[in-house]
């Protein structure tokens, strides 16, 4: 079994400020205070929110290390440590334990389309390589396959694999998940509009990218759902709805960018192939903010 750590909430997947091309460090640490400031549970850098497939390996390390600089152990930091290359994400993840991050996300090998045993050995591989707990991170959407409950269950009997970001939409998985490895096998939504039903079959936090421009609603939505106050949270969850669409509306990167250009913590710079939002796009990110308060 895993090692347990308190992994509950809100978690922000981190988006990674530029300026001029290059990582903007200054935003991107005063972005971290900001997120501490505002309620966020825990902070996840350099996933695919974080623009991981176009930074150098450099630049991850930099932006992990920069990250638990600034958190100094006041949130847990979960760092990205994702590639389709076994090899490559067994570096990225020692990178990370020796940085100090609390954890480590691996994505299922996208592209590649590994055999469920495939998965099974790339994540035991990882889980042999570091002695920090391990978030496998499900998104089929994007990774082209799907790990099942079973090969799940199987690496939770590994001694770092402790929970999973489930971005597969299906929200039977979680009580499946539950049913297989129980109600310590951490299970963070890795779907924002979904994320309150998630918590409802037994989900323990959310890893979330509209949380970047809204980090307290979400910590207060995170935070209402884990005292049993469902009510409240639904409250919450109706002025965020809109923002949940319009920030996916394109890339959620860019659109979460945009947002955090409309309250003057960012540039709004992306790293092709992705782009800056269409303008019709900005204005309905613009509009969602203000519905839920977070603009005037």
């Amino acid at each position: 079994m895993a090692a347990k750590t308190n992994f509950r909430g809100s978690f922000t997947a981190l988006v990674t400020p530029f300026k001029n091309g290059s990582l903007d460090e200054q935003a991107f640490r005063s972005l971290v205070q900001w997120q501490i400031a505002e309620g966020t549970h825990g902070l996840v850098p350099v996933g695919t929110t974080g623009e991981s497939p176009t930074l150098s390996h450099e630049e991850h390390h930099k932006v992990v290390e920069w990250c638990v600089e600034e958190a100094k152990g006041r949130v847990p930091v979960i760092a990205g440590a994702g590639s389709n290359s076994t090899r490559e994400a067994v570096e990225l993840a020692r990178h990370a334990e020796k940085a100090g991050a609390d954890a480590v996300l691996v994505v299922t090998p996208y592209y590649n389309k590994p055999t469920q045993e495939g998965m099974y050995h790339h994540f035991k591989a990882v889980n042999d390589a570091i002695g920090i707990p391990i978030i496998i991170y499900n998104i089929p959407p994007r990774s082209v396959v799907d790990m099942s409950v079973d090969t799940m269950s199987r690496l939770y009997e590994l001694k770092n694999i402790a929970g999973v970001k489930d971005a597969t939409a299906n929200l039977g998985r979680v009580s499946q998940q539950r049913h297989a490895m129980g109600p310590d096998f951490i299970q963070l939504s890795g779907e924002d509009m979904t994320a309150l039903a998630y918590m409802a079959a037994g989900g323990h936090g959310c890893i979330s990218v509209v949380s970047n421009v809204a980090p307290k609603l979400c910590a207060d939505l995170m935070g209402a759902v884990l005292a049993g106050d469902y009510p409240g949270a639904l409250k919450i969850q109706d002025r965020l709805v809109p923002l949940h669409d319009a920030v996916f509306k394109e890339p959620g990167v860019a659109g979460a960018k945009h947002g955090l250009t409309l309250l003057g913590r960012i540039l709004e710079e992306v790293r092709l192939p992705l782009l800056p939002v269409t303008e019709p796009t900005g204005s309905t990110i613009r509009a969602a903010m203000t519905h839920a308060g977070l603009l005037n």
